[in-house]
Parts: C-alpha cells; sequence; structure tokens
C-alpha cells in the first residue's frame, strides 16, 4: 500500500508533537551498550564462518541463491581451466643421424674493388642498374 503524500504530511505533522519518555535516551544507551557486551561474549562477528554460512542459507531470498549460484559456476570454470589436460602422445621414432661434412666450394666473387664491373653498359636505359 503506497501512503499519498497528504497522507504522509498529516503523520508527520501528528508526530512532530510526540516526545520519549524522560531518561528514554540514556535507558537506550544503557541497553545498546549491554546488547553489545553480550554480542561480543557471544562471538557476533567472531563466529565460526560455518555457522554463519549456514545461517545466512536459512534466510529467506532468492538472490543469494543466484549468487550462490554464480561463484559456483567461476569456481567450477576456474577449475576446469586451471586443471591440464593430459593429451596423448606417440614417441616418434628414433633415426640415428649423420652430418657429413662437405669441403667449401671454390668462391669466384671478387675481394676487391678492381676486379667489379663498373663498366656503364651494366646499366639500364633510365640509368638503373639490370640485375
Amino acid at each position: 500500500m503506497k501512503i499519498s503524500d497528504q497522507q504522509l504530511g498529516n503523520l508527520l505533522a501528528l508526530k512532530r508533537h510526540e516526545k520519549p519518555p524522560e531518561g528514554y535516551m540514556e535507558d537506550f544507551l544503557r541497553e545498546f551498550h549491554m546488547r553489545r557486551r553480550e554480542e561480543a561474549m557471544h562471538g557476533g562477528a567472531r563466529r565460526p564462518l560455518w555457522e554463519r554460512f549456514t545461517e545466512w542459507l536459512a534466510e529467506p531470498g532468492l538472490a543469494k541463491w543466484a549468487y550462490g549460484a554464480g561463484v559456483a559456476y567461476a569456481a567450477v570454470l576456474a577449475v576446469v581451466l586451471a586443471v591440464p589436460r593430459e593429451q596423448p602422445t606417440d614417441a616418434p621414432a628414433l633415426q640415428p643421424v649423420s652430418h657429413p661434412v662437405v669441403a667449401p666450394a671454390e668462391d669466384d666473387t671478387p675481394t676487391q674493388l678492381g676486379e667489379l664491373d663498373l663498366r656503364p653498359s651494366s646499366e639500364g636505359m633510365l640509368g638503373e642498374q639490370e640485375f
């Protein structure tokens, strides 16, 4: 049920004149501290993780199941991608290898600049060199 603006204004005007009884704030503060001490004595935030997890599962709500399913899916995917798969491989057949030493061939390349052919007949029509 949605409250209209008029109803909300009336409610605020009515509550504006209400005041808590004398000593309410002091009692509230003392009770708050007492609850905090009691919670600290029984563990509170230091309760075992498993106990908090089972308590969380017992609460109603669909969103936590969606979050849980997403986390479980991510964990399974991480495990599948992280675990290497063994692939059967056949060992290659061993063959003896021989590397015969071959004597270097006689080289006819000119070693001096004077032995190179630098005649103009080796140039093309446009002054480009033919290869």
